[in-house]
This record gives C-alpha cells, structure tokens and sequence, in this order.
C-alpha cells in the first residue's frame, strides 16, 4: 500500500490509547483465572462481544462481513493462536513477563523477512536481535528455580503475533476493520467453546487455568468477563485502525507503550513487581524492538 494513503499521527493516538486500555484490562485476566479456564473465558467473552460488534456495525463503524475471507480468516486463525499462548500465560506469570515474550514479534517479523523474503539488513538490526533474544534469556531464566516450559509460551505468542501483524496490512489491507476483529473472535469463541466441550466431556480437565473445562459457576468472573469484551473490543478495534493507517514498522513503535502502562496498572491494583534481572531483561526486549522499527525505516 502506498504511503500517501498513511496517517501517522491519527495511527499513533489510536494505538497509543489501545494500549493504555488493553494495558488496563489484561490485568485481570489473573482474577479470572481463579475461577475459570482459559477456554471457557475465550468463549463467555466472544459471547459478549458479538452484540457489541453488531452495534458497532449499525453506527456505521464498518462491516462485519469480510470482502475476501480465505486471508481474514487465515490471519485470525494466526492471530488467535497468539492469543491463547498469551493469555494463558497470564494466568501463569506476572502480565509484564507475559508482555515481554508477546512482544519478541518485531524480532520475528525482522527474521521472518530476512529468512522467507530474502531481506537484507544491517548492523544495527543484527545486534538488535541478538540484544532481544538475551533479554528473553533474562526473562525466562533457563535454568533457574522458577523456570519452566509454560514460560515459553509468551514467547511463542510473540511469533504468531508477528506473522499475524504482517498479515493484517499484506492479506488483508482492503479489510474493515471490524470484518477483522469479527472473524478473530469468531475464531477464538469456537476454539474456546470447543476445548471446553472436550475437556469436560472426555474427562481430562483439571483445575489449572489451562486445563479448567466448562463451569457454571462464574457468577464472581461475570463482570471481569464483561469488561475484557467492552475494554477489547475497543482496544483491538484501534489496533487494527492503527496498522491500517499506517507502516507496521511505525505502528509498532507506540505497541511497545503497553509495557508501561501493564505494568503500572498491575503495580497499582495487585501490587506486583519484578526482580532486577527480569527488569533489565523486558528493557533490552524493548530497545531491540525500538531499534527494530526504527532502522527498518530507513536502513537497507
């Protein structure tokens, strides 16, 4: 697409404020986990948002039925496996450790095009890579007393949501905005309604966030619930604005607000903290992503 179509500033102000929300919201997806499984929340939350997308569709704010549906239903198919990691993930770990693999995706992207696309790059970006991968080492601590393979899936939602964020302006740049969101939480309420059957029916749930099958008592999650599919509606809806306004090399710059704005609110409201290293490490995946974007500007 070219650039004369962008919009820099109105890009920035709506990803900018999808992230002080979903910044906002994504912190109790861990009061949530206490009573409900990640499956069921998926599917309770879809519920709740599909008379939302219809209202937003009435007033004019775009259609809900895709033009092409193969790439829109291919990148939620992408998008929604990112999500599952990470929002399982936050049910696991502090939301700043959960941010900080989800955001691992520019170093993706950066790979995936040199890799798949043949892109050439420079220093700059190279040591942007190798800086990014040993802050996800910080992080996630491979070894030590509190590591674990469940620590990994943040990270691997970085991936899917790198492939996905390439796909929402390549497969699919003629697209509404709310065609996109529709199809993903389409994708997401089926798989989570299906997991939940299957977990329930077969025998195999458990009582971790992750293995929880369906119950019926979610009285106490019903407004979390609630504000997760107001809080993401609107903020996935900016998202997508946003890299449809805009470069995603631009866009993603201001995504990486959210790892100020998580992180105060879960200080505010559940008074968490990280360790030093765990600090040292999410700032060197946020310079790698910085210095990512920035360079891809303008270096060849």
């Amino acid at each position: 697409m070219s650039g004369v179509n962008n919009r820099p500033i109105a890009a920035a102000i709506s990803m900018l404020s999808a992230m002080c929300i979903i910044g906002f919201i994504d912190n109790f997806v861990t009061v949530i986990s206490q009573s409900l499984g990640l499956w069921q929340l998926h599917a309770m939350r879809s519920t709740f948002m599909a008379p939302l997308l219809v209202v937003m569709s009435l007033l004019g704010l775009g259609v809900m039925r895709p033009e092409n549906w193969r790439p829109v239903l291919a990148r939620a198919v992408v998008l929604s496996t990112s999500m599952m990691l990470y929002f399982g993930s936050l049910g696991l770990m502090p939301i700043a450790q959960a941010l900080a693999g989800l955001f691992t995706s520019p170093i993706f992207v950066l790979l995936i095009n040199v890799l798949v696309m043949g892109q050439r790059i420079g220093r700059w970006r190279i040591l942007a890579v190798f800086a990014g991968f040993a802050g996800i080492l910080l992080v996630l601590q491979p070894g030590g007393d509190g590591f674990s393979l469940w620590m990994v899936m943040p990270v691997a939602a970085g991936f899917f949501y790198a492939i996905s964020a390439i796909a929402t302006r390549s497969w699919c740049a003629g697209e509404s905005a709310l065609s996109l969101l529709t199809m993903n939480m389409l994708v997401l309420g089926v798989i989570g309604g299906v997991m939940s059957v299957v977990l329930t029916s077969s025998g195999w749930a458990g009582d971790t966030f992750l293995s929880r099958g369906w119950t019926w008592s979610f009285a106490d999650a019903l407004p979390w619930i609630a504000l997760q599919a107001v809080g993401s509606v609107i903020g996935v809806f900016l998202i997508i604005r946003a890299y449809q306004m805009d470069e995603p090399t631009n866009v993603a710059v201001f995504e990486y607000s959210i790892m100020v704005f998580a992180p105060f609110f879960a200080w505010i409201l559940f008074e968490q903290n990280l360790g030093l290293l765990e600090g040292v490490g999410i700032a060197m995946i946020v310079s790698s992503g910085l210095i990512i974007a920035l360079r891809s500007q303008g270096e060849s």
